[in-house]
């Protein structure tokens, strides 16, 4: 068994997990941890976003094709020594699949996840047409 240990206190060498997480946004790493998927026909997007308000501090609208989720964690001023919590406004914006019916969008926010469920409409039958080309025909 292996244990993970974080050191406490400042120091002059940054903390790696601290740099990881301060390489967004030139990686793909981002303070808003998402996980994404279809469920039959509904395209679901979970958010990590503990210790939220969703009556006041989360957002969530679809435009464009689409979703984007906005939050804000407020710093609550603390005599303490070390916070290693994000604060601040974070947003995520999703594109979201085709055949997603941004009109219809449900959210739902529990134990610190954002669940937010799109559902998707029936794909219509693909037909080829085949387009007739006017012109000249050259001689030869």
């Amino acid at each position: 068994m292996s244990v993970l240990a974080r050191r406490g206190g400042a120091s002059l060498i940054p903390d790696v997990f601290d740099l990881f997480d301060a390489a967004w946004p030139f990686t793909t790493r981002h303070p808003m941890h998402i996980e994404e998927y279809v469920d039959g026909t509904t395209y679901v997007v979970r958010a990590e976003l503990p210790g939220m308000n969703p009556d006041k501090d989360i957002v969530v609208s679809a435009a464009d094709g689409h979703l984007t989720i906005a939050a804000e964690r407020q710093q609550t001023t603390r005599d303490t020594q070390r916070s290693e919590f994000r604060y601040g406004s974070f947003e995520r914006s999703i594109l979201l699949p085709a055949g997603a019916d941004a009109t219809k969008v449900d959210a739902k926010y529990d134990n610190g996840i954002l669940e937010v469920r799109v559902p998707m409409r029936k794909p219509a039958e693909e037909h080829r047409v085949r387009i007739a080309v006017n012109g000249k025909a050259e001689k030869k």
